[in-house]
């Protein structure tokens, strides 16, 4: 992967780029990297452009004050599209990338031609009702206070992104590379604040959402794949809204898919896209 640095809306992005061919931009959710993708780029590559961002405050990115609603992520996947003259791409996401990724086809259908969503609730759309039965996870709420979490955090990061690694993949746990890029990425209390300030957004980044569907349905087909926790929650959310809707669920498979099933996930892919 050749790494490049980006400035788009406001912020300047740390972009991994692989490959020619047709454009494919991958977006990554917490507490993940562009890396997240490593297993798959290889082979997706082979045949495609793989442009693979560190979320604005996350990795290597920038990090801003503001702006981590999912429409401002957004806008700089749209910018950063513009930078390297790309006129439209498919997009595929996981966890935080997830709403950023939906409100881009929503709000730009012409330049996103195939979307994928993977294991992330699309706002508060009706249709995630069985997966919050008990309650959002705990960690939403303890990430959403300001200044909490990057306090009682401070020096024991590792410990806390250990706990998701290895719950997100069943246990599994995953490469020792993507391990040791996560711990150096969150590494102290401005890269945990940043992280935390894309839950704080969470709230907006769902008015967002609910805005857009009201303007117009998704047209951009596309395919949601579901693992464990989020299962098929998200493609309940989205096939309310959208036209053209499919769904694939990993059985075994823990919530860092790429990391967890990279074959499974490669084989969805070049069926889908």
């Amino acid at each position: 992967m050749v790494l490049r640095r980006i400035h788009t809306n406001g912020v300047e992005l740390n972009v991994a780029v692989e490959g020619e061919g047709p454009v494919l931009v991958l977006l990554h959710g917490f507490p993940h990297t562009w890396q997240v993708w490593e297993p798959i780029v290889p082979a997706l590559a082979a045949h495609r452009r793989v442009v693979a961002p560190d979320l604005r405050g996350l990795g290597a990115s920038a990090r801003p004050e503001s702006g981590y609603a999912a429409a401002d992520v957004a806008n700089d996947v749209a910018g950063l599209l513009d930078a390297l003259g790309i006129a439209e791409a498919d997009v595929a996401a996981i966890d935080l990338g997830v709403p950023p990724a939906f409100l881009l086809a929503a709000g730009h259908p012409g330049r996103v031609r195939r979307l994928v969503l993977m294991e992330a609730l699309v706002g508060t759309l009706p249709g995630a009702e069985d997966f919050l039965r008990h309650g959002p996870p705990w960690w939403f709420g303890f990430h959403s206070v300001p200044g909490l979490a990057e306090s009682v955090l401070l020096g024991h990061e590792a410990e806390y992104l250990d706990f998701f690694l290895h719950a997100g993949t069943a246990g599994d746990g995953v490469t020792p590379r993507f391990r040791d890029a996560v711990h150096e990425a969150y590494k102290g209390r401005a890269a945990m604040k940043a992280a935390f300030e894309h839950y704080r957004a969470l709230p907006e980044s769902a008015r967002q959402i609910e805005e857009a569907v009201r303007r117009r349905r998704l047209s951009v087909p596309t395919l949601t794949i579901g693992a464990a926790p989020v299962g098929d929650a998200t493609c309940r959310q989205v096939e309310l809204v959208g036209d053209e809707v499919r769904n694939v669920r990993l059985e075994g498979c823990g919530h860092i898919i790429p990391q967890h099933r990279p074959e499974e996930l490669l084989a969805v892919l070049r069926d889908f896209l």
